[in-house]
């Protein structure tokens, strides 16, 4: 292969090109996004556990009833879902966080 003085141009021009092209697809993306949200769609992956199911899950995570894992075996779900669908404003820590002891 020869390189010579304008050999390094010609990368240039690709560089263009791919950065327009990048340009024109974002733009194409955002464009069908925002289009998809007028008629009333919405992106992402549906919730594993409804509205229905997650109140009660909420409430007896709080009322210490039943344990995450046995909440997630009644809902057919794995643990971390359950998680997922606790609020965490409104969640009963199960213990006490620990204090870290004042060093003398």
């Amino acid at each position: 292969m020869q390189f010579g003085l304008w050999s390094g141009y010609s990368l240039g021009g690709w560089s263009v090109l791919a950065e327009l092209q990048r340009e024109l697809i974002v733009a194409n993306t955002n464009d069908g996004l925002a289009s998809a949200r007028a008629r009333g769609r919405v992106g992402g992956r549906r919730p594993k556990l409804t509205p229905d199911q997650a109140e009660p899950a909420q409430q007896l995570y709080d009322a210490r009833e039943k344990t995450v894992q046995q909440i997630a075996d009644m809902f057919n779900v794995p643990r971390p879902t359950v998680y997922g669908h606790l609020d965490r404003d409104k969640t009963v820590p199960r213990q006490p966080k620990k204090t870290a002891a004042a060093k003398p």
